[in-house]
Formats: structure tokens, C-alpha cells, sequence
């Protein structure tokens, strides 16, 4: 499990997340691995500018805010676009793809295979990408 970002409105920074989206994704460079789509779990912190901190109250439009079920739908496709070799080169796709919207200054995935190892609850990478 990732570590949270804590808000901080001082810094006008608010933290969207979506912790524990499960998917099937076609992942991995042994042959059991490339046979078969394998159960991945995504965990996506967003670092969001937030205009109106510290003091203020937005409106309450999804216009003004990065809708998550957006950054759902783009992690969804991006693990469908087909066969992966490495947990990290998903995990920074979806990073990275997470920064086309300029509100977002970082990303924070977490990509984690459950049915890898019979002894770990899961092993996985957690990469982040920030806007230079």
C-alpha cells in the first residue's frame, strides 16, 4: 500500500486518489505471466492544484475539478492497450498520462500483482511523476 499525501491547503494543493481499482492486465515477462491476463491493483495519488485554498470554497461543479472517474477510465485503457513487460513501464504510463491535465503536479501509482508470490500478499512497484 502506498503512502497518503496529506492536503495542504497553504500550498493550495489538494490530493485526489483511487486506492485499490483491481483490473486484469496482460503483464509480465515469464511465460506463465504472458499466457493469461493476471489481477492488478492500482493505487493513484494526484497532487490537484486547488485555486481557491486556503481560504476559499469552489464552486461545486466537476468542471473545476479532476474527476477521478476519468483518471479511472484512463488507467482502464491504458492496461488494455495490450501486453506489458514490466509492472514499472505500466505503472509510469499511467503516471504520466495522469499529468495531460495541467492541474495535475504529480502522480503517485502504485501497481501491485496479488498473485505472484504464494508467501506475499502482493509484490508491485509505486513510481511518481511530477510536472518540471
Amino acid at each position: 500500500m502506498s503512502i497518503p499525501y496529506t492536503p495542504d491547503a497553504d500550498a493550495a494543493i489538494r490530493r485526489v486518489f483511487v486506492r485499490g481499482l483491481t483490473v486484469l492486465a496482460r503483464l509480465g515477462v515469464y511465460p506463465h505471466e504472458q499466457a493469461a491476463p493476471q489481477r492488478l491493483i492500482l493505487d493513484i495519488e494526484l497532487a490537484v492544484v486547488d485555486e481557491f485554498a486556503p481560504d476559499g470554497i469552489g464552486p461545486d461543479k466537476l468542471a473545476r475539478v479532476v474527476d477521478y472517474a476519468e483518471v479511472v477510465a484512463s488507467a482502464r485503457r491504458i492496461v488494455a492497450e495490450g501486453h506489458t513487460r514490466l509492472v514499472e513501464t505500466l505503472a509510469e504510463r499511467i503516471a504520466v498520462a495522469a499529468l495531460q491535465d495541467s492541474r495535475v503536479l504529480s502522480a503517485r501509482v502504485t501497481a501491485a500483482k496479488p498473485d505472484i508470490l504464494p508467501d506475499a500478499v502482493s509484490v508491485g512497484v509505486t513510481v511518481e511523476r511530477r510536472r518540471l
